[in-house]
């Protein structure tokens, strides 16, 4: 896409351990445009946090090692980069909101001086004073209350929602072009989830940033997401509008997460989950790496040989039957008592 902001490329990911190599991520490409949400799904272990950790420079090398691909911000590889020329990057182009606010908040220093230290270490003109003033609005913003309070508080003294909260205040601090969130309401009960994701809505519609969200919460998805990369052992089975990938998925593994999905309607009347477990990133199954938990395997040798390539194009899914998806999507449907009609669900 010419128009993207940032743009990962064929990326491979390794780390050594004392078993052997784990293959973390495996040939990923997806990119996001300004102003668009991407959202990466897929089960833990899929690869999705370690993607982007890779593209920014923050996983330990060794034991973790880049084997190839590329990493784009504005047509500007950021694979091989300095760390000095990273750190200009990283939290002024890219803002990044990790999944647990309590470990990547400093416990002995204030919040308010940790997101002001955020905006004086790329803005070298600006007063401590300045920094303050904007740390205090940045909170406002993103919905803490009693924010001029609040500064001088410690995380331990903020509930997980705030913290959170406070973490996208930082990502935010320098209006950067990319907003990359991991996993941004794990742990967090329902209704501050709902507020968080409002938090994040309103910051990339404010700034028009590009919002990538890691997650393994459908319903996240579908509330925020412009576009979805699905993930399975540290490859993009599929990607499609967010659309395409609820009503009409074309891999059976993003057919097995739709199927194991609750729904608030109660329409689905039997949940079916997912045989098995994912593999071990020591040893995939050779073939498609999903054929052992897949109901359209049916002890197809092509399965158990061929790695299923993703095709180019916005829609494509990673599997040798895709076009038998659209009657297993009609049997599933029917094994858990919903409507499926022309291939769609719902």
């Amino acid at each position: 896409m010419a128009d993207s902001v940032l743009e990962i490329k064929d990326l491979v990911v390794e780390f050594d351990t004392t078993d052997g190599v784990v293959h973390a991520v495996d040939g990923v490409s997806y990119e996001v445009a300004p102003g668009e949400t991407l959202g990466v799904v897929g089960e833990s272990g899929s690869g999705k946090s370690v993607t982007v950790m890779s593209a920014l420079g923050l996983i330990q090398m060794p034991p973790g090692r880049i084997v190839r691909g590329e990493v784009l911000y504005n047509g500007r590889n950021l694979i091989g980069l300095p760390i000095d020329e990273l750190r200009k990057i990283r939290n002024k182009e890219i803002g990044m909101v990790f999944q647990d606010p309590m470990t990547s908040l400093n416990p002995v220093f204030t919040v308010g001086d940790q997101i002001a230290e955020a905006i004086l270490e790329h803005n070298a003109s600006a007063t401590e004073l300045e920094a303050r003033k904007r740390t205090i609005g940045l909170l406002e913003r993103v919905g803490v209350p009693n924010a001029e309070r609040r500064f001088d508080q410690y995380p331990h003294e903020y509930s997980g929602g705030m913290r959170q909260r406070a973490m996208i205040a930082m990502a935010i601090a320098n209006d950067p072009a990319v907003i990359i969130a991991d996993e941004p309401t794990t742990a967090l009960d329902v209704t501050i989830q709902a507020q968080v994701l409002d938090v994040l809505k309103d910051a990339t519609r404010e700034t028009h940033a590009a919002l990538i969200l890691i997650t393994h919460d459908l319903g996240v998805v579908a509330e925020l997401v412009d576009k979805v990369a699905v993930m399975y052992a540290g490859k993009v089975v599929e990607r499609g509008s967010v659309e395409e990938i609820f009503h009409a998925p074309r891999h059976p593994y993003t057919l097995g997460l739709m199927m194991s999905l609750p729904r608030l309607s109660g329409e689905i009347k039997k949940l079916l989950p997912i045989a098995g477990n994912p593999p071990s990133l020591l040893n995939r199954p050779a073939g498609c790496s999903f054929h052992p938990r897949c109901r359209l395997y049916h002890g197809r040798e092509i399965c158990r040989t061929d790695v299923p390539e993703l095709p180019g194009g916005t829609t494509a899914a990673a599997c040798h039957f895709t076009s038998e998806m659209a009657a297993e999507l009609e049997r599933e449907a029917a094994e858990a008592g919903i409507a499926a009609e022309g291939g769609r669900i719902g």
